[in-house]
């Protein structure tokens, strides 16, 4: 899932983060209810600049109702299939909210695209209207980290990707 390099040339922390957001389909979404219980959920998703992430679901899923109540959410992004001991990840502190006003069609722009680019369909406004029980989400990611490959367990670094 790391993004080609030249023989011998090590991929960045930015460009491992990159390669594993751009390859994944789904990213798991991490959110708590007021009392702080835990709840996580795989999402299909769609991604601006791996800064911010949009998906669609019902506002009545555990994860909508949480975030509601509790916007920050933690994101993680990996491939499920690789073998034990070569996994990367990339993971996420992130405020989410539903996407509401101006920068809805914009939002579905880019959520379209990559649903188009994966054999899905065009998203509308109408698609994400309550009457229809979706709604367009929206994270914005605040910190991102991948694990080290210095033989530590879970060590994971920063990585800045402005």
């Amino acid at each position: 899932m790391s993004p080609d390099t030249s023989p011998g040339s090590p991929a960045s922390p930015a460009e491992i983060a990159r390669g594993i957001v751009d390859a994944s389909l789904y990213m798991v979404l991490a959110t708590a209810d007021a009392s702080g219980r835990p709840w996580s959920s795989p999402v299909y998703f769609a991604h601006l600049n791996c800064r911010e992430f949009f998906w669609v679901s019902s506002p009545q899923a555990v994860h909508s109702r949480n975030i509601s109540v509790r916007p920050e959410v933690g994101i993680a992004i990996f491939d499920s299939s690789a073998p034990i001991g070569t996994g990367q990840g990339v993971y996420m502190a992130a405020v989410a909210e539903p996407v509401d006003g101006p920068g809805t069609e914009h939002a579905l722009e880019v959520f379209s695209r990559r649903s188009l680019s994966h054999g899905g369909g065009v998203w509308t406004a109408a698609d994400v209207d309550d009457a229809v029980g979706l709604r367009l989400y929206r994270a914005v990611a605040g910190e991102h980290s991948i694990l080290a490959k210095d033989g530590q367990p879970d060590h994971r670094i920063p990585v800045d990707l402005t």
